[in-house]
Order: C-alpha cells, then structure tokens, then sequence
C-alpha cells in the first residue's frame, strides 16, 4: 500500500513537472514570437522594407520613409541599477550629412545606457538658453559644430518626456525614445522584465520620423554651418 502511494505520488509529481515544462515551453515560445513581431505594425509606415535580426529577439527594420532611408532597432535595457527595466527604440536616418563633427544630446544621462556611445564623446558642452534643462550635450569636436540655432527649431521633439537622445553626425541623425517599461509589480514581486509583448504603434514612431526628417532638411539646406556662431 505504501508503495503504491509512492508510487502515486511521484506520478503525480511527474505529471505536474511535465505540464509545468510544457507551460514554460509555450510561454518561450509565445514571448520570441511576440518579439520577433515587435516592429510589425510600423511595417506600413515604410517601402522597400527589409527586416533583420536585431537584439535579445527583437527585429531590426529598414525601408524608407518619405523617400528617405530609415533603420529602426530596438535594445532591451535590464541593468539592475535601473528602477525598471526598459525598452529603447533607435530610429536612425542613415544617409551622409554635410557636418563635420558628432553632437550628441541626452536627457538625463547615467554614462550606461547600452544604446549610446554618449559617454565616450570628449567634448561636453555648455548647455545654451532655452534648450531642456535636463539635457546634456557632448561632441567629438566642439570648434566644428553647427550653430546652436540650426538645433533650437527642433527642440520640440524633446517635449515628449519619453524621448532621450538625438544624434547629429556626418553619418546621419538618430532618435532614442522609449517605447516601454516592464510592469512595475510584475518586477518588484517576480523580477518579471518582460517586455514588447505587444507591438509598437505606429502613431508612436511617425512624428519621430517626421522630426529626423524636418531636422535633416535644415542641415542639407545650411550648407556652411561652420561660417556662423557656433554652441557655446
């Protein structure tokens, strides 16, 4: 009798670990395929699209927009020191621009973020009147940068308080904004991070688009940024 309970009760056992095994397969398996459609729905927004492996399963997208080149990836940060872990969008345009120097913008910055090579720019430079107060600007080459008044028009895409980087470079402009953070008491009480289970809207990414674009425009028609005064 006693050896049939045993018995019984490792069955039981087994059985409870194999639907347990189960359910974490399936919810794996939901979570990549969640991710692997993050950037889905902002498919509409662009041509000739092309999509590709980005980071921690999450798609990196490229097409254009307006007839201009867009790359878009998506970077996972769960650092410990972060009261929530959080989800980062890059939306970069790409193409060469006649600069001649790196201006790199970020709104609060901690030296971490693993989405930005800001901390490693020589350069910081002083902030100028009327630019957001909890922005701080760094550059490879403050004596090459355009003047500060090319920037100011487009200070408006840092009224979003989700946005957190804007980079000019001869290379292109990029964008970082944030998409989403993990559910606070999902976290607190399971360490749960999960994130991207629903897909970014593309109401969230246009204006972004819109703004690199308008903002690229400006750079291309001030051709000769470095004849006028510069930041300071």
């Amino acid at each position: 009798m006693d050896r049939l309970f045993l018995l019984l009760l490792a069955a039981g056992f087994g059985l409870a670990f194999a639907m347990l095994l189960s359910r974490m397969v399936r919810a794996d398996r939901n979570r990549r395929e969640a991710r692997a459609r993050y950037l889905d729905a902002c498919k509409s927004l662009l041509t000739e699209r092309r999509t590709g492996e980005g980071t921690a399963g999450f798609p990196r997208l490229s097409g254009r927009y307006r007839g201009r080149l867009v790359d878009l990836q998506v970077m996972p940060d769960t650092l410990t020191f972060r009261k929530l872990p959080a989800l980062w969008v890059m939306a970069t345009l790409p193409e060469p621009l006649p600069l001649h120097a790196t201006l790199d913008m970020m709104m609060r910055p901690t030296g971490l973020e693993p989405f930005s090579n800001f901390n490693t720019l020589p350069e910081q430079i002083a902030l100028p009147p009327g630019y957001p107060e909890a922005a701080t600007i760094r550059s490879d080459a403050a004596a090459a940068l355009p003047p500060e008044s090319l920037l100011r028009p487009h200070l408006g895409l840092f009224d979003d308080p989700r946005m957190k980087e804007l980079i000019l470079s001869p290379k292109g402009l990029r964008a970082v904004f944030l998409a989403e953070e993990a559910d606070r008491t999902r976290y607190l009480i399971f360490r749960d991070a999960e994130m991207g289970a629903e897909q970014l809207d593309p109401a969230r990414l246009e204006p972004v688009l819109d703004a690199l674009i308008a903002l690229r425009e400006d750079i291309v028609t001030n051709r000769s940024p470095q004849s006028e005064s510069r930041t300071a």
